[in-house]
């Protein structure tokens, strides 16, 4: 599994700690402990299924119908970028941690959040989410595969059934499966190609325009 503090892959046999029975069903903690150095931290989930008692241990006899996180509270994802701005990192570091308790909210919080960096970094116009999106595609500015992710929220998030996605973005409103976290992987593409990349070209034109200086001869323009 990855452990959801440091994303680190690792592979360990999970502890279970009985709790009680109710009219659902039998409800146990699994944790894990991470064994990356720099991370170590408790990882902890409330699951619903069915165990086996052997010698004072539980043990799983089948996969939980019911697993949700509750140590932490959402799986971290990398580091927003320094270059975007507060608002922008704001919507989206709160969809990432509602991620798990609400994907809906998490959707939503990504849409307008999707919307705002188009918004601010691609040029479109305000109004409709699913044309500025294809404004975007159609402007032939974006790596392919970039195009065919932010393509994919229209067609993941199904915005012909649920054309409020597209009109009102910040609206709460049901998400299909893996909706919520495919717009915020498509928000790190984003975050990448427009805030990351052009700094770092920034950077490296910067360096060079130095070296030329100091050799006597005219920056880049």
């Amino acid at each position: 599994m990855k452990c959801p503090h440091c994303l680190v892959e690792f592979h360990a046999q999970p502890i279970f700690t009985p709790l009680a029975n109710d009219i659902e069903g039998y409800w146990y903690i699994t944790h894990y402990h991470c064994p990356n150095p720099k991370c170590l931290k408790l990882i902890g989930l409330l699951c619903e299924g069915s165990l086996l008692t052997s010698q004072g241990r539980y043990w799983e006899e089948r996969p939980p119908s019911i697993a949700n996180l509750i140590r932490p509270r959402g799986i971290n994802r990398a580091p927003i970028p320094i270059e975007v701005n507060e608002i922008i990192a704001g919507d989206y570091i709160e969809a990432c941690l509602v991620l798990n308790d609400s994907p809906k909210a998490s959707a939503a919080l990504s849409r307008r959040c999707l919307q705002n960096v188009l918004l601010e970094k691609a040029g479109v116009k305000k109004g409709d989410l699913s044309n500025q999106i294809q404004t975007v595609i159609d402007s032939g500015k974006l790596p392919s595969h970039i195009e065919d992710e932010i393509d994919a929220v229209r067609n993941i998030g199904n915005f012909a059934a649920h054309p409020s996605k597209s009109n009102a973005t910040g609206e709460i409103l049901e998400v299909e499966p893996h909706e919520a976290e495919w717009n915020l992987q498509v928000l790190e593409s984003l975050f990448d190609f427009y805030y990351v990349q052009p700094e770092r070209a920034k950077a490296r034109k910067a360096a060079l325009n130095a070296k030329l200086s100091d050799s006597g001869k005219p920056p880049m323009k």
